[in-house]
């Protein structure tokens, strides 16, 4: 059961994630939820790979918001460095921070 000391470990800001939430542990703890259902990575990881940059910077971009929203910030890192280097259409090897993002979702998955 996901829980605020379990997101702590994982190194969230919980704190901050409240905060944003007002306060309610139940509503931050059912949007982290959501957020650990959410399945865009992959489609990240998908456009990349096709050469979509501009629909993968979209994606990138809403996945950064929803990350550092919650606070969860092994997540929002790679994602935010993805965000950028898309935004800035640079020729870039993305593999290393997919993997970084992906090992990190997983982790949240398993609380």
């Amino acid at each position: 059961m996901l829980t605020a000391d379990k997101l702590r470990e994982f190194g969230a800001d919980v704190d901050l994630g409240l905060a944003r939430c007002m306060n309610n542990e139940g509503f931050y703890l059912m949007l982290v939820g959501k957020a650990a259902e959410d399945q865009r990575l992959t489609l990240l990881a998908q456009q990349i790979a096709g050469g979509r940059m501009e629909a993968a910077f979209e994606t990138a971009h809403a996945l950064k918001g929803m990350y550092a929203n919650l606070s969860l910030d092994p997540l929002t890192k790679p994602i935010s460095e993805i965000t950028e280097l898309l935004r800035s259409k640079a020729d870039a090897d993305y593999t290393a921070l997919l993997n970084e993002a992906q090992a990190q979702f997983e982790r949240l998955c398993a609380l």
